[in-house]
This record gives C-alpha cells, structure tokens and sequence, in this order.
C-alpha cells in the first residue's frame, strides 16, 4: 500500500510540473478553471467587502490603464473585470478569472499612467506566472481533500481565511501570506515588460518604487522579509531596463501611446 501510494504521489508531482515566462519550474496541482472559480468568487467577497469608488474620472483612468496592459495578453486575456475600491490602503491585486481591484489609496503613490501601469502589469504579472496556483497546490499537498471552492465561498473561516491569501487577498482577510520573493522578482520582470510593450514608460518603475519607499518609511530587513527590499527591486528593474526600453521603443513604433490622463 505504501509503495502504491508513494508511486500515485510521484505521479502526481511529475504530472503537476509547469514552467512560468522566465523560464522556472513551477508544481501545479490545480486546473486552470477553477482557478478561475477561486477568483470570480474571491472577486464577489471583496466587492461585498469593501466600497467601490463612484467617481467617472478615477473609474475612466483606472479602467484605461488597465486595458492597455490586458489587451498585450492577446488571446490569454480575455475580458478583465476592473473595480476600483475606496479603501486608502497603497494596493491592488488580480486574480484568476480576469479580475483587477485597485485601491483608491495606491493613487496617490502611483503618481502618473505610467506608475499605474507599473503597478497594475506587476500585479497581471502574477496571475500570468500562476502564482497563486502554486501557492494552492502547495496547500493542497499538504491538506489531501480539501474543498477550496467552499472554502472561497466563507473566507471567514480558518481555511477560507488560508485559501484567500493563497489568492494575494489574505491582508484584508486577516491572513498574511504574501508571494515569496522569488514569485515578487518574477512579477517585477514579467510586469516590467508588459507595461513596456503596452507603450508605457518603463522607467517609471523605479520612480514607482521610490514613492514606495517614501510613502512606507522604515521596513523589515530584507533577509526576514519574503519580499525584496526596495532597494534590490529597483536593482532588479533597472537590470532588466534595456529590453524593456526597447520594447517601448516598438511599440511607440506601432502606435501604442496610452493617454489615460493623470
């Protein structure tokens, strides 16, 4: 029985195995539609949850911004649903399904478009990589049948409340399971180039980052902390800076210049 079980495991694991855009190896155990489900429904709990923004001119600038960067997905995007929450919190979050929430609050960190843009491809970027389906799968290896589409449905329980941070959302939930550094460096990297190619100006996530630091203060130690520092994000960007800037370079060349306002 032992061996079987260990044999129907390895299946499992070798059956699970992705690759993200740069290129690494991912463990995925969940199928890509209900993913989706997860992330409908999450979207529906925080819309209850949280009031949404009435304002035409934030509504128009928000949803602009981020169609921009959706419509460079192609065929993998879809129709994206963009909610812009009162909430004075510097955040936004995307989830699986096509969903985007933007907090009032991140506007006035994200200072123009671009920095926007900035943001909102960072946080497409990690529905892209799947980084929620791997922090799922992962709970899945180690609770075996549990129901993570109930669980979704009454985030005020223990496992909803796990299962909402799975999705990025566990901060409004009480749960704090932020992506890992390694899935934070990615977004950055996969964000960086799809503002680019979208015709937004990439530098500007570095000027993102330093209204960031300035907004935030003093912040952990980066060896205690699962995000980078500021700093090193920005050394990232900044490495990763010349293909992004040319990728803005052709897509100027095809005509792509948002005007979004702000």
């Amino acid at each position: 029985m032992k061996r079987i079980l260990l044999a129907i495991f390895i299946g499992l694991g070798l059956s699970a195995c992705a690759t993200s855009p740069l290129g690494r190896t991912q463990f995925m155990m969940m199928p890509e539609d209900q993913m989706a489900v997860m992330g409908a429904q999450a979207f529906v709990n925080m819309k209850q949850k949280l009031p949404i923004d009435q304002s035409p001119q934030t509504n128009q600038y928000v949803v602009c911004v981020a169609e921009s960067i959706v419509k460079e997905i192609g065929g993998n995007g879809g129709q994206w649903e963009v909610k812009v929450f009162q909430d004075d919190s510097p955040n936004a979050f995307a989830l699986p399904g096509g969903k985007i929430g933007v907090h009032s609050g991140i506007l006035r960190v994200a200072r123009n478009q671009d920095q926007l843009a900035a943001v909102i491809a960072h946080e497409v970027a990690h529905v892209l990589s799947r980084h929620s389906n791997e922090r799922a799968s992962q709970q899945l290896a180690m609770q075996q049948g549990l129901n993570v589409i109930q669980a979704i449905t009454n985030p005020t329980t223990q496992t909803g409340q796990m299962m909402m941070g799975v999705l990025g959302l566990g901060a409004q939930y009480g749960v704090l399971m932020p992506y890992g550094r390694l899935q934070e460096s990615e977004a950055d990297v996969v964000g960086l180039e799809l503002m680019a190619r979208a015709g937004f100006d990439p530098q500007q996530s570095i000027d993102l980052w330093l209204n960031m630091e300035q907004a935030g203060g003093g912040q952990p130690i980066e060896f205690l902390s699962t995000h980078p520092s500021h700093a090193t994000r920005m050394q990232e960007l900044k490495q990763h800076m010349p293909k992004a800037l040319e990728l803005h370079r052709s897509a100027q060349a095809l005509g792509k210049t948002p005007r979004c306002g702000a």
